[in-house]
């Protein structure tokens, strides 16, 4: 071991010691390039959007008592899940001198498809505007993903992490909610409540930190992901099997025990064309869930080969079918007898055979995503 190695390491048995978090691969890199805020420091300022149109800084919660600052986002599922109780933090306290306040911290481009499994949405500022507006948020809800110096200053660990500082703005409080994700069980701790209350009574945070459950924040420096999937899609398998019309019923029957998304397509059809693509980045989104796509092509039988090809140009690696006959009245009984024939038509079948979503024409992409997750079968909590 030479001397540059093994100061590194003696440098990074005082860091353990300390608390920090250490990489042995790089002996001279310390994990943690946004280290969290302290308590007791003071609150660094900003000057952030809302999704109401309105830029905010410190200044302008100058008159709360107590400030509540919640980095979370859209896509997280463990975010998802405290909305409602973000909500109702801020009805229980907004009338007490507590100003409470969400940012946004992730860039949206560092944000992988698969990261994407529990939510209808990513966290662009657009999409942070349609969430707000869904769930009518009582807070401003700021944004912080075009170049995350806010959310550095602070350090969040995960999302949701809350920061609560006092009327000096020095901070008082930094960890979770509470202990408990899941909406439908009740929590063991109420950490951030409890350290609300006990500033509003003049009084020390007992629990002044703890840890942060949830998902990891999306800094730039991870957006590599695009051209590293790209080039994982590129080497999945695409293939054309051919179907008959008693296999597509059972298609439907969907025995499967997954949520099941079905398209009927041809390469004739220029909106099933456009669309295709949309498709295709919803099974990479929920394909690691209970979730499948199935598409089957309405192209002639001897057109199998057109069909692939074009299968192939989408990076299609889910299950694709071509019918067998050159009968399109056969296929529309097969696949749903109230179906008019117009394509594309595309189907969200439940386990069972329960038909949830039902479309011809083309659809609209958020709402078959919400349609989605939604779902009990899929659901946005873990």
């Amino acid at each position: 071991m030479n001397k540059k190695h093994f100061y590194g390491r003696m440098l990074a048995i005082v860091l353990l010691a300390a608390g920090a978090s250490f990489s042995f691969e790089n002996p001279t890199a310390i994990r943690g390039e946004h280290p969290t805020l302290a308590i007791g420091a003071p609150a660094p300022d900003f000057n952030l959007p809302g999704v109401d149109g309105k830029n905010y800084s410190l200044a302008s919660f100058n008159k709360a008592e107590i400030l509540v600052i919640i980095f979370t986002c859209n896509h997280c599922p463990t975010a998802q899940a405290y909305e409602n109780r973000i909500i109702q933090l801020t009805k229980d306290f907004s009338n007490k001198g507590v100003a409470l306040l969400a940012i946004m911290p992730n860039d949206p481009t560092s944000i992988r498809l698969d990261e994407l499994g529990y939510t209808d949405m990513g966290d662009s500022f657009e999409e942070m505007k349609l969430r707000a507006k869904e769930k009518h948020f009582n807070f401003p809800y700021l944004y912080d993903g075009a170049n995350e110096e806010v959310s550095k200053k602070y350090g969040p660990i995960a999302t949701p992490h809350v920061f609560i500082f006092d009327k000096e703005r020095k901070l008082r409080y930094s960890g979770r909610i509470d202990d408990v994700e899941k909406p439908t069980k009740t929590p063991n701790n109420l950490d951030a409540r409890n350290a609300i209350n006990a500033l509003l009574n003049k009084k020390p945070v007992l629990v002044a930190t703890t840890k942060v459950f949830g998902c990891s924040i999306k800094w730039a420096e991870k957006s590599d992901w695009i051209s590293k999937a790209k080039e994982e899609w590129a080497k999945e398998p695409v293939k054309l099997d051919t179907i008959s019309e008693d296999q597509i019923r059972e298609l439907i029957k969907n025995k499967s025990g997954k949520l099941r998304l079905v398209n009927v397509w041809a390469t004739w059809c220029g909106p099933c064309v456009t669309e295709f693509g949309d498709l295709v980045t919803m099974n990479r989104m929920y394909r690691r869930r209970d979730f499948e796509f199935i598409s089957i092509s309405a192209d002639e039988p001897g057109k199998k080969e057109k069909a692939l090809k074009f299968l192939q140009s989408q990076q299609a690696s889910n299950t694709n079918y071509i019918f067998s006959r050159d009968d399109k009245y056969k296929l529309i009984e097969a696949i749903d007898p109230k179906w008019q024939g117009a394509l594309p038509y595309t189907l969200l079948i439940e386990p069972g055979g329960r038909i949830v979503y039902a479309k011809d024409g083309a659809i609209d992409p958020g709402g078959l995503k919400h349609a989605i997750v939604e779902d009990p079968t899929i659901g946005r909590y873990y």
